[in-house]
């Protein structure tokens, strides 16, 4: 007669909440202890420790996939958008700067108290010197950033990181009609990458460009040439850090990006640019269309959009060094492109790099 009643919840409610709170709790724990793992990584790479591959499996990758990033990028998004009091500006962005190692001395405005939020400080211009623009070489470096991986295109493999790769076709989509791209038709029984290849002789090169949140957060044109089609994925925000990179193989086919084709003098020529956690929102300056991390999107579908009309029969003819588009916080950068056998990079795996040094040329 002394024992206390026991007050629970409907039995229906404890499974509706329960299966997401374990799901949401799981997976942000499993990426928190993926970060620890990075950190490890990272150290024995500066002793010049070799890492050997050790690819996540499919229930991993699921794992991973639970965390809302997408919403947390939203968020995020929001949070930037929020104006700070003055008062509090030079604390926020002066921790920032300590902790990703920003060099304010660059920007057009030094001022801390200028930027309003968060946003405005992630997209601060240079100042005009600060990036002078290689003119000797044909590409230069679209950003600021680490070259993850460079080389030519194999067997329709492109190398995320050093022995991870990803499918060129899935990463790229479903190749764009001849009409739209002014290219030659190529053989229906040809690969993949023989499609992209318009003159013989040629081959087909890469190069991948992770940009840390401390980086400069603009991208700008790497060459001269003509943008004709632009593809966007929505998909997954998981990290881009080089240790997901090795971590997760096809990683940038899972993750949503936008993808800016057209040509160049040597014939076919693509940069993506690869969204990733907190970098939901992917501007390019010239397309009011593009509207990235949507609440809602249907698995492995993509949105086409031709620059090529009526009214302008070219596309969007592009200079190097041209502003081109911004992440909110960093993210990466893949070229693609068709270049006669003798172009040459000038790159090391793993150096950095800033928006306006040379990538190769022939």
């Amino acid at each position: 007669t002394d024992r206390k009643k026991l007050h629970t919840a409907p039995v229906g409610q404890v499974f509706r909440l329960r299966p997401f709170h374990v799901l949401v709790a799981t997976g942000g724990g499993y990426a928190g202890y993926r970060k620890y793992e990075d950190y490890k990584l990272q150290q024995l790479e500066k002793k010049g420790i070799e890492v050997p591959v050790k690819l996540a499996s499919e229930w991993e990758v699921a794992l991973y996939k639970s965390v809302p990033t997408r919403l947390l990028s939203r968020a995020w998004g929001r949070l930037n958008q929020v104006e700070l009091p003055t008062w509090l500006r030079k604390p926020v962005y002066s921790l920032y700067i300590w902790t990703f190692g920003v060099n304010m001395k660059e920007a057009a405005v030094e001022d801390l108290h200028h930027y309003r939020n968060l946003s405005e400080f992630f997209r601060r211009k240079l100042k005009p010197q600060a990036r002078p623009v290689c003119c000797v070489h044909s590409v230069i470096s679209p950003s600021d950033g680490k070259i993850l991986n460079f080389g030519q295109v194999k067997n329709c493999e492109v190398e995320q990181v050093k022995g991870v790769t990803y499918s060129l076709e899935s990463f790229l989509g479903p190749r764009i009609s001849t009409e739209e791209m002014h290219f030659s038709q190529a053989p229906a029984g040809n690969s993949f990458q023989k499609q992209l290849v318009t003159k013989e002789g040629n081959e087909l090169y890469h190069c991948v460009i992770y940009l840390a949140p401390g980086d400069y957060h603009c991208f700008h044109s790497p060459t001269d040439w003509t943008v004709s089609h632009r593809r966007h994925f929505p998909g997954s925000l998981m990290s881009v850090n080089p240790g997901v990179a090795r971590w997760i193989k096809e990683l940038f086919c899972h993750n949503e990006r936008v993808v800016l084709t057209g040509d160049w003098k040597h014939g076919f020529f693509s940069l993506t640019a690869v969204g990733a956690t907190n970098v939901g929102s992917i501007r390019i300056y010239f397309d009011q269309d593009l509207h990235t991390n949507s609440p809602s999107y249907s698995k492995g579908s993509y949105n086409d959009f031709s620059f090529i009309s009526n009214n302008n029969k070219e596309g969007i003819p592009m200079r190097k060094g041209e502003h081109l588009g911004e992440f909110n916080l960093g993210s990466t950068i893949v070229l693609i492109f068709e270049a006669p056998k003798d172009f040459r990079f000038n790159l090391k795996a793993g150096q950095k790099i800033r928006f306006g040094e040379a990538l190769g040329s022939l």
